[in-house]
């Protein structure tokens, strides 16, 4: 008979990534609501990490810094955290606003 164990833990943990996509972050950190609306402003180029111009599609890490151009407000912030969910009111604890006005 042969036995078989189980002991394998899920590879689904709930882990912290090293990257995530821009679009993704913006809407999950609640810096932009809507993921169609961050994939709008970075492809019109008011979007910008660590200094150049980013896509949608472009990665970010903790440390990266965002600068937004957003409804004729400029936003700087730091990535503190890269999270795939988070509840509304622990989203602000994702980032540090450097400057900027950080009303939504």
């Amino acid at each position: 008979m042969v036995s078989c164990s189980h002991t394998a833990e899920p590879q689904k943990k709930q882990k912290e990534n090293k990257h995530m996509r821009l679009d993704k972050y913006l809407k999950v950190s609640r810096i932009i609501k809507r993921r169609t609306v961050a994939n709008e402003a970075a492809d019109a180029g008011r979007v910008s990490i660590n200094g150049k111009v980013a896509k949608p599609s472009s990665e970010v890490k903790e440390g990266d810094t965002l600068d937004l151009l957003l409804g004729g407000k400029h936003l700087l912030v730091r990535i503190e955290s890269l999270k795939e969910s988070v509840h509304k009111e622990d989203a602000a604890g994702m980032y540090t606003v450097l400057s900027g006005d950080a009303d939504k």
